[in-house]
């Protein structure tokens, strides 16, 4: 929209489901986005997809915009790009890391990626002694100390780069969108790291003694039901569901035998639907809207996971979620259960993702191409599965008999 931009047009504008902007039709080239979390910022257009945030409201005032967006103007009028551009003018009006996370980059994160709750705790827990710092006075030197400084503090390189890798993305933006002239990481290389590293999976003793850990997890909770029944028949009361008169006491079974039969990661399997499942295909589908790669795929079930989903099936109403949470919506954490179980197996070192390498593992120890793996496990660069090549029964010792 178009108006002439006030003080009380700006105590007016309320956040939409979406990002708007209000145009300045007295000073050209002004306007103001309110983002729908309600930060607002001054920004100036001088061509087209060329912008730049002058400041945030309520720290820039509207005469100190339409002044800065005035010089913007006839800076690219007369050398086709604003000085603040071109020589990277270190001015007040340039937003800080904190400012331009808040009222540019985490939105338009939001609106185009996955994994927003997860980038956002990685800035905001990661980079304090640089928030305050304003983006152009931000170096390579600087994030090179804060690198270090996690290294110190026991974090490992492959870490390290993931959370460098995070900081890297908003630096991109800044750069794409003018607002710096220069990439920071630039000259800051990667700390090198195993790309293989080592696939953590269950051996068979394990997995017997996972196993035989669930069992007993549920004989434990249907004994406690049995005595609270008893209790609260001695008292007249209504009994609670008889928990041996089901296959499954809780989500936690039926969600660890799924993961290990089929691979899909934890997220994706919190985001299972029952319209996913398809039991006459016998497949289950990873829309491509709560996939990591953001792909569709269809993983088809061994007999074991066929018969967990439709054993869980009688004991839920066969709608929304597979494994609903409370009030029927997306289950979010079973990490506490997790862990128990874990301690009751005795089995240590091992995370729910590497349920997903035990999978690969056994499926590439049994012969099955690395490229099928790669498509079951939704692999989007085949790199990333070569890390279970060496599991290939005899490849390696073939291929050195030959020289023999």
């Amino acid at each position: 929209m178009k108006a002439k931009i006030t003080q009380k047009l700006i105590n007016s504008l309320q956040p939409q489901e979406k990002h708007y902007r209000v145009f300045d039709t007295d000073q050209p080239g002004l306007f103001i986005r309110v983002q729908p979390s309600g930060h607002m910022a001054y920004m100036v257009s001088w061509a087209r997809n060329r912008e730049r945030s002058l400041g945030r409201v309520g720290t820039l005032t509207l005469a100190q915009a339409r002044t800065e967006a005035a010089r913007y103007l006839a800076d690219a009028h007369a050398h086709g790009e604003p000085l603040a551009v071109t020589q990277n003018r270190r001015n007040a009006n340039t937003p800080t890391l904190r400012e331009f996370l808040d009222d540019t980059y985490l939105p338009w994160f939001k609106a185009h990626h996955k994994g927003y709750d997860k980038t956002l705790h990685t800035l905001d827990n990661n980079f304090p002694s640089i928030m305050a710092r304003r983006l152009n006075e931000i170096t390579g030197r600087d994030l090179e100390l804060v690198r270090t400084s996690w290294l110190t503090g026991g974090n490992k390189p492959a870490t390290a780069n993931r959370k460098m890798g995070t900081i890297s993305g908003v630096f991109s933006r800044a750069t794409e969108w003018g607002l710096i002239s220069e990439h920071p990481l630039e000259r800051l290389k990667q700390l090198k790291v195993d790309s293989k590293g080592q696939v953590r999976y269950l051996s068979p003793d394990e997995a017997e003694r996972l196993r035989g850990a669930l069992d007993a997890r549920q004989e434990q909770m249907r004994a406690e039901r049995d005595s609270a029944n008893k209790w609260r028949k001695e008292r007249d009361r209504q009994p609670l569901e008889d928990l041996r008169a089901v296959t499954f006491t809780d989500h936690l079974k039926p969600m660890i035998l799924l993961a290990l039969n089929t691979g899909v990661r934890r997220g994706e399997l919190f985001s299972l639907k029952w319209s996913d499942v398809n039991f006459t295909t016998k497949t289950i589908t990873v829309v491509g809207a709560t996939s990591k790669t953001s792909e569709t795929r269809h993983i088809p079930t061994n007999k074991e996971a066929l018969a967990t989903l439709q054993e869980w099936q009688k004991q839920s109403d066969g709608l929304g979620y597979v494994f609903a949470g409370q009030g029927g919506g997306r289950m979010e954490d079973v990490k506490s259960a997790w862990l128990k179980l874990l301690e009751r197996a005795e089995v240590h070192g091992f995370r729910w993702h590497d349920m997903r390498h035990d999978f690969a593992s056994r499926l590439v120890m049994a012969g099955v191409p690395l490229n099928t793996v790669r498509d079951l496990l939704g692999h989007s660069d085949i790199k990333m599965t070569l890390r279970y090549a060496h599991l290939a029964p005899g490849t390696k010792a073939a291929a050195v008999d030959l020289i023999g």
